[in-house]
């Protein structure tokens, strides 16, 4: 079994569809492992999406990052980041295929509802990153 985490952003948690993504997750045959929801702060943010920093928009995601809670979901499934990758859909909610999580519930590129891993080694990091290695 592969592992990969999902992120519930900010915006997903204010508008009450943690359930119905859950669920999109369940019915695509992903297994919660672990699930937890915490308040990140501007460096814990900075830490997740170092990758980013120096980007136009670093300042902006971690700003909508650290407004307000996120949940982390542990998921294990054959060829688990890719197709979390699908089921998530293009990071653009207007470019994303019709059904996907981001399709349905994102805003913008910034606001889209969702994280999901990229890679085997993002997932690797990103899983320890959010739930600490004796939790994974």
């Amino acid at each position: 079994m592969d592992k990969t985490l999902l992120l519930i952003k900010p915006d997903g948690v204010e508008k009450r569809v943690v359930g119905k993504i859950i669920s999109m997750v369940e019915e695509n045959k992903f297994y919660i492992k672990d699930i937890k929801m915490k308040k990140w702060s501007r460096e814990e943010a900075e830490g997740f999406y170092y990758i980013h920093k120096g980007k136009p928009f670093f300042e902006r995601l971690i700003n909508f990052m650290t407004s307000g809670p996120v949940i982390g979901l542990l998921l294990e499934k054959e060829n688990a980041v890719n197709d979390l990758r699908k089921l998530v859909g293009k990071t653009n909610p207007k470019e994303a295929e019709p059904g996907t999580i981001r399709a349905l519930f994102g805003t913008n590129v910034t606001v889209n509802t969702v994280h999901a891993s990229d890679s085997e080694e993002s997932a690797a990091f990103e899983i320890n990153y959010f739930f600490n290695e004796q939790e994974s």
